[in-house]
């Protein structure tokens, strides 16, 4: 199975995925990725795959602010991380309220 990255955004305060969520995806600086949550709070593919997901530094940065009707604290949540073996499965999950946020890397 060849490596691939994907994401999924959780409203935490509405106890549901949240869907519209903006995120766009950066390797070394360079976008690589842009995709917007479905109703299920997953982006419809992963943001990449086989040979386009290499090493490096990613940025995953999710644009929440207007989700919640600008009305939190938060604008976008940036999610710094290191990938070293892109023959694996990475999953980035963004669990988020108006004014906090956690991630981790899932499976």
């Amino acid at each position: 199975m060849s490596g691939r990255l994907t994401t999924h955004v959780l409203d935490t305060a509405a106890g549901r995925p949240a869907a519209g969520i903006p995120a766009t995806l950066h390797r070394d600086g360079a976008l690589v990725a842009e995709a917007v949550t479905n109703a299920d709070g997953h982006t419809d593919a992963p943001l990449l795959e086989d040979v386009a997901f290499t090493a490096g530094v990613y940025e995953l940065t999710f644009s929440v602010g207007a989700h919640f009707g600008g009305a939190g604290f938060l604008d976008r949540v940036p999610v710094r991380f290191t990938v070293s073996d892109a023959g694996e499965h990475h999953h980035v999950p963004l669990l988020v309220s108006p004014f906090a946020y956690s991630t981790y890397r899932g499976s």
